[in-house]
């Protein structure tokens, strides 16, 4: 550990202002990837590759930047590779292909990668696992948002979205199912900007533009976009248009980064999510409480609303120090809000028994160190320290009724006693740290066989108070220059997530209409795992790659989160222990103007014994699966997906024609015969996309003009997400009806 922070400083004091000798290149790349695609893990000479560079040259004047500014980007990534671990890239090019292209939300687009499964609210889940992502922007955190509807980071800032999973390597730590990493745009690619918008059924209307430019040592990328329609959030209902759900949504984001040698820079990037969302009624819904002598309404008029608020930014200094030192020290700041407010009028009182306007509220900043020095030819040392402190702030009023007092009973119907409401505040905050530091060895064995070994230490100290030394190691063997084995273990530790973690005093709602029937619950804890993971990839001369991988993964303290409440922010909770394994296999071609590729898994995840945040749950829920193992409630058996798209040259420019698809087998609900918690499983499904694009290429004012037609859900396939059935799942959701898009880019 001294060696690490005497390392850290010395760079920091004596960073040479002269020219050092000039890195090496790396190794010519192959084309950027058009399908999610999971490439072998590099030896200890590899250096982690950049998406294809814009085919544009920029102005001789601004070569010295660009070669700088993309020798620093390959030097960055090399800093924290991920050896051993399953990355699946989708570049610029894969992104701008799938129909919908980069007006699709994020997780759109990461359906498209192996073993991720479709949830409700945008939400999705890598290898079965709730949550517990990770997102980094050039490699470096970004905390995440209090849950909502909205996706922070729009794909179009991307130059390339990489999908990590496996047995990450020790500079992954806290959210450890999957590690989404933004390489954004940077304006190393020369003078340009770009119009756009994008819109169609239900009400879509999505204008965006950007502009990218370098000049002298700076460079500078800047990106927004706005989005309205109907579809907000996931249908309630099987109808095709919604109820009361517009959305309307924001996504600014910048990036300035100034070359301040041959060796070193500065990179300044950050953004902003505003979404306001209109809450999807059910119509026909049944009143079940009178309220000042009301006992009607009309449930299809109610008028709940959220809003979401996330800003965030990052300042990054890099220092490469030819190829024996690198370094990068990124301090960052975050800050999160949600806002529900309920039906004005009373009404989520006449259904529910009680009306909750919650705002949740949490400012997040910290540093991130990262750096590695090569020793020898055989050795390379990586190292790093993290530190996050944070403030949360929870506030609730909730508007209930006085009624009977039915603790611990399940038979007992809750009656209310009075119609005259009463509101009472439920108010907390806390400030919590997070700490962290790593330390591992790539060490090259043999010409084909790398192993990738060491270890990271992590504290938490906020709602729960705890520590963990977690060694990680991977091996990845080059059997043929074909074929490629890695087979890794890792520990991790994963803190439950402080913006969500609101205690409520529970006892202030006993004899009301917003009682729990148990009234105790134990804190939340962090998730301990043992993982393992074992793959193969074989590739083929003429495009053809395949991939295979299994893993498993021993849970003690699983977390897992749920809806509660009125407001639709989810809530954590461990179940004592869990277990979780899966198989997934993928397939990619690409030759010439055709692209295809395939992906399917098989997985389960389950767990036993609810211990904390028990006031959530129904007596008999808990009673069940304390003595039994049971389906986490976001666990599906098959997943698939695949695409396909050609490109022809028709004499204007490109003629793309493409299409995508996902299937699952369904998602958790309740058992048929109302026994087993989470026992049954929805319908499987299939929905089918897509889209024809044409790139022109002049003359004229048709330069650089794309038109884009899609269609999403082309078969107009009812299916349903959520059922609002099972342990911890809120309301029903459906997916998305058939909808029909058009779309326009101009670039400059």
């Amino acid at each position: 550990m001294v060696r690490i922070f005497w390392l850290a400083g010395a760079a920091l004091a004596a960073i040479p202002a002269a020219a050092l000798a000039q890195d090496p290149q790396p190794s010519s790349a192959p084309a950027a990837p058009q399908a999610p695609q999971q490439p072998p893990a590099p030896s200890s000479g590899d250096q982690a590759t950049p998406a294809a560079p814009d085919a544009s040259t920029p102005p001789a004047e601004d070569s010295t930047i660009v070669v700088t500014g993309r020798r620093l980007d390959i030097a960055r990534d090399a800093i924290t590779p991920s050896l051993g671990a399953s990355q699946y890239t989708f570049d610029r090019q894969a992104l701008e292909k799938q129909p919908g292209g980069t007006n699709l939300t994020l997780n759109k687009s990461l359906l498209q990668a192996p073993g991720v499964v479709q949830d409700s609210y945008g939400v999705f889940h890598v290898r079965n696992e709730h949550g517990n992502l990770q997102y980094r922007l050039n490699g470096v955190i970004v905390p995440e948002s209090i849950s909502g509807f909205g996706t922070t980071f729009d794909p179009r800032i991307a130059s390339s979205i990489q999908l990590i999973t496996g047995t990450l390597p020790a500079q992954y730590g806290y959210r450890t199912a999957g590690v989404v990493n933004f390489k954004t745009e940077s304006g190393l690619h020369g003078d340009g900007a770009e119009l756009g918008v994008y819109g169609g059924s239900f009400g879509w209307i999505e204008p965006n533009a950007m502009i990218r430019a370098n000049s002298g040592n700076v460079s500078f990328f800047l990106s927004g976009s706005y989005l309205r329609n109907d579809i907000g959030i996931e249908n309630p209902m099987p109808t095709r248009d919604a109820l009361h759900d517009r959305t309307e949504q924001f996504r600014p984001f910048a990036y300035v980064s100034g070359i301040l040698s041959e060796s070193s820079r500065i990179s300044v990037f950050g953004g902003s999510f505003i979404g306001h969302f209109q809450i999807p009624n059910v119509a026909g819904e049944t009143a079940a409480f009178t309220v000042n002598g009301v006992s009607s309404f009309d449930s299809a008029k109610l008028d709940q609303n959220q809003k979401e608020i996330t800003h965030y930014g990052v300042a990054a200094f890099q220092y490469a120090g030819g190829d024996t030192f690198n370094l990068q020290v990124a301090p960052f700041i975050r800050y999160t809000e949600t806002r529900f407010t309920p039906d004005p009028r009373h009404g989520d009182i006449i259904f529910n028994g009680f009306a909750d306007a919650a705002r949740l509220t949490g400012l997040a900043a910290g540093i991130q160190i990262d750096g590695s020095q090569k020793l020898g030819s055989n050795h390379t040392l990586r190292f790093g320290l993290f530190f996050q402190n944070e403030h949360t702030t929870s506030r609730v009023l909730s508007t209930v009724l006085r009624s009977n007092d039915c603790a611990g009973d399940e038979s007992c119907v809750v009656t209310q006693t009075s119609d005259v409401p009463l509101t009472m505040g439920d108010m907390h905050e806390k400030t919590g740290r997070l700490y962290g530091a790593y330390l591992q060895d790539e060490w090259k064995l043999t010409p084909t066989l790398t192993l990738n070994y060491g270890a990271r230490f992590d504290i938490v100290r906020a709602y729960t108070r705890e520590s963990q030394l977690s060694p990680r190691a991977n091996l990845v063997w080059e059997a043929t220059a074909m074929t490629t084995f890695h087979v890794g273990y890792a520990r991790t530790f994963t803190p439950p997530p402080q913006e969500l973690v609101a205690p409520s005093d529970i006892n202030l709602f006993n004899a009301t209409t917003k009682q729990s029937l148990i009234r105790t619950g134990d804190p939340v804890k962090a998730e301990r795992e043992h993982y393992f993971d074992i793959g193969v990839e074989q590739r083929v001369k003429g495009g053809l790659k395949v991939a295979i991988d299994a893993y498993y993964k021993k849970k003690r303290n699983l977390l897992d989160e749920g809806q509660f409440g009125s407001a639709l922010i989810l809530s954590p909770f461990n179940y004592a222990s869990g277990y979780a394994w899966g198989v997934e296999l993928s397939a990619s071609y690409t030759h010439g103007p055709v692209d295809l590729y395939a992906n399917l898994s098989r997985g389960e995840e389950k767990a036993k014994n609810i211990i904390s945040a028990q006031y959530f749950f129904a007596p008999s829920e808990l009673d069940y699966i304390r003595n039994h193992y049971i389906f986490t409630d976001h666990s599906q058996k098959w997943t698939a997906s695949g695409g396909a798209s050609y490109t022809i040259h028709d004499g204007l420019g490109t003629l793309v024609p493409t299409a995508d698809f996902v299937y699952g087998s369904g998602l958790r609900t309740d058992d048929p015969n109302g026994i087993v918690p989470n026992g049954g499983a929805l319908p499987g499904y299939w929905v089918v996309n897509a889209g024809l694009a044409q790139n022109f290429s002049g003359p004229g004012v048709l330069k650089d003009l794309t038109l884009r037609v899609d269609v999403l859900n082309l078969f107009d396939r009812k299916y349903q997400i959520r059922s609002g059935q099972g342990v911890g799942v809120g309301a029903p959701q459906w997916g998305q009806r058939r909808g029909f898009f058009i779309g326009v880019t101009k670039r400059f």
